[in-house]
């Protein structure tokens, strides 16, 4: 009996020593990857900030004039008039605040059991 108890354990004992070099081997293999990925992350924020400082230099007006008065022909800019804005009279209207009389009246309807909708469909 004990050594049937011996056996069991001695397996058990096994399969436990299996399962944690493999899960112990699945970890270094995560943790390497996590390394890898903040290593690469690390390099695009460094692209990044070059790209950004490319950017930064390419639209300075210092370097966008002289390309503008080279190709002035082509792209035929010319400063904005005032006439191209559009005036306070075009801006939209503010929509009318909803009258709360006519609220309390068709929700008043409504509890009654009246369908508006249906009387607007009636009428015509």
């Amino acid at each position: 009996m004990i050594k049937m108890l011996n056996a069991i354990m001695v397996c058990t004992s096994l399969v436990g020593l299996v399962g944690v070099y493999g899960l112990k081997y699945s970890v270094e293999d995560i943790a390497s990857d996590k390394v890898r990925m903040e290593r690469k992350i690390e390099r695009q924020e460094g692209d990044l900030s070059l790209l950004k400082a490319d950017w930064s230099y390419l639209n300075q007006p210092a370097h966008v004039a002289p390309i503008v008065a080279r190709h002035q022909e082509a792209l035929a800019l010319v400063p904005t008039a005032q006439e191209q804005f559009s005036g306070m009279a075009n801006l939209p209207m503010r929509p009318a605040a909803p009258d709360p009389a006519a609220l309390d009246a068709l929700l008043s309807s409504l509890d009654a059991g009246i369908d508006p909708i249906e009387q607007l469909i009636e009428a015509n």
